[in-house]
């Protein structure tokens, strides 16, 4: 099952016939058994966006394994994202203050307390996307990762690890 496949679920998410609980409980869903987190954030989210269709709609969905791991700070500058949105975390990175400021209070409370996120971000083994690739690369999360990477520029609070959903095969 590939991203592409799913436009149908998509359509009911988006006329409003799905809430989150009943779309991960779609039999094509459920069996992948990825966490509620990753569901949301990769699937219900963003299943429909274009540039996500355009990046990984030809991944086989049944191949992936997500697993939360601890990722050190410095690997995150050089982590690329999607074709379709290159130069979107840098864009991110360049005021990351702006970014913080501008999500809820708790968002900016928990950086400035831990150094990190709230919610991990969805990192993806680019093996998934070309097998003569290696590393990883940001599916979702990408500013997330942009305003860390801008508060490592601005030597600003930020942890040397932090948690993310990681999709390997």
């Amino acid at each position: 099952m590939k991203l592409n496949d799913l436009g149908p679920l998509m359509a009911r998410r988006q006329d409003g016939g799905l809430s989150f609980d009943r779309f991960r409980t779609d039999p094509a869903l459920a069996a992948l058994q990825w966490p509620n987190d990753v569901l949301r954030d990769f699937l219900f989210d963003h299943g429909d966006n274009g540039h996500f269709v355009d990046d990984y709609g030809d991944i086989d969905l049944r191949a992936i394994t997500w697993k939360l791991e601890t990722i050190p700070a410095a690997a995150f500058p050089t982590m690329p994202t999607g074709e379709s949105d290159a130069g979107c975390i840098e864009s991110y990175a360049a005021d990351p203050v702006y970014w913080v400021k501008a999500r809820p209070p708790e968002v900016g409370r928990h950086w400035e307390d831990h150094g990190t996120w709230l919610r991990p971000p969805l990192l993806i083994d680019q093996r998934l996307l070309d097998p003569a690739d290696s590393g990883l690369q940001v599916l979702e999360g990408r500013t997330r990762v942009g305003v860390l990477c801008g508060r490592l520029r601005k030597q600003l609070r930020v942890a040397p690890h932090h948690q993310a959903w990681v999709g390997r095969s």
